[in-house]
């Protein structure tokens, strides 16, 4: 509990000080004569001291209470919401058969591709509160896994539960970034962003995915590759599995955006970092805070404090 204007407490002596400053009142004494039949008509009054301490003390409390409520009593409180970003998300996936590949290092323990990137992912996604996420998968075809929603712990709890040959085995990035601008145009969002992860090479997509990230461009949205994979195809062309990181790059520059090579799940999780940089998120703005006024309280107390005088003041001269 705190007060608003402490100040207006250095007020509370001053009827005191009125009393002390101020002259005593002069009553005049005097006697009327009347004649008995009119004097009969009148009643004696009397002021019981009891009544007389009891207006004086409902008095002083108003006057307590007037001070009071001028202080402003108030309490903070923290409140646990997070207003809209205006920003659209759509992570997309490769659910190909090379993310089966287990040549990841998760908690000291050797994972497939796939168990990397959804403890990551999931966590990028519980971190995006305030934003609307959506995810696309693909494989030999594109899906919608979960639409654009504010509900981010929902998203998340899909990535974990995500598992190969959902959309085939094969690797269509044109159909899976295509898919992703088709959610995003559909939204009238401020800020647009695609996030494109892959391990391998565009193998089935019948669109050039270069071309797509430039249709991307110019209806605002922007692109982040993630090239995953030990090894590049520009510098292995036969090694099993290797990503094509060129063409990857090559997609974040039409569309705007970076691109980020990932080995190791130490690289992985600086790509979180790194996004929650270039895209930030509201759930690290400082939380809303706001007060709850006690001031009205006060106020009526010293209405009802004031009433209560004025009460004892009508049965006195009544």
């Amino acid at each position: 509990m705190t007060l608003a204007a402490p100040w207006f407490l250095l007020l509370l002596p001053l009827p005191l000080v009125l009393l002390r400053l101020m002259p005593p009142r002069q009553t005049g004494a005097g006697a009327l004569f009347l004649p008995p039949a009119l004097a009969l008509a009148f009643h004696r009054t009397e002021t019981t001291p009891v009544h007389r301490h009891a207006r004086l003390i409902a008095l002083g409390a108003a006057w307590i209470a007037v001070v009071a409520a001028l202080a402003g009593p108030r309490q903070e409180r923290v409140l646990d919401i997070v207003p809209a970003s205006g920003r659209d998300i759509v992570l997309a996936l490769d659910l190909s058969g090379s993310m089966e590949r287990e040549d990841f290092s998760l908690n000291g323990q050797t994972v497939s591709r796939l168990a990397a990137v959804q403890g990551v992912a999931a966590d990028f996604v519980r971190g995006r509160t305030g934003d609307r996420v959506g995810l696309v998968v693909f494989g030999d075809r594109a899906y919608v896994a979960a639409p654009q929603t504010h509900d981010v712990a929902s998203v998340a709890r899909l990535i974990d539960g995500l598992q190969i040959g959902v959309s085939g085995k094969a690797t269509a990035i044109a159909d899976g970034l295509g898919l992703a601008i088709r959610r995003l145009r559909e939204r009238d969002a401020k800020s647009r962003v695609i996030l494109l992860l892959s391990d391998g090479q565009d193998t089935t997509g019948m669109v050039d995915p270069v071309a797509a990230a430039q249709t991307a461009r110019d209806l605002g949205m922007r692109v982040y590759t993630i090239a995953l994979g030990p090894a590049d195809l520009s510098d292995d062309p036969g090694a099993r599995d290797a990503v094509d990181a060129d063409t990857l790059r090559r997609i974040a520059q039409a569309a705007g955006g970076e691109t980020f090579r990932v080995r190791t799940t130490d690289d992985l999780q600086a790509v979180t970092a790194a996004m929650d940089r270039l895209e930030p998120s509201l759930a690290a703005m400082p939380p809303v805070r706001t007060w709850r006024l006690y001031w009205p309280w006060c106020a009526a107390v010293a209405a009802l404090c004031l009433g209560v005088s004025m009460l004892f003041h009508v049965r006195e001269t009544a």
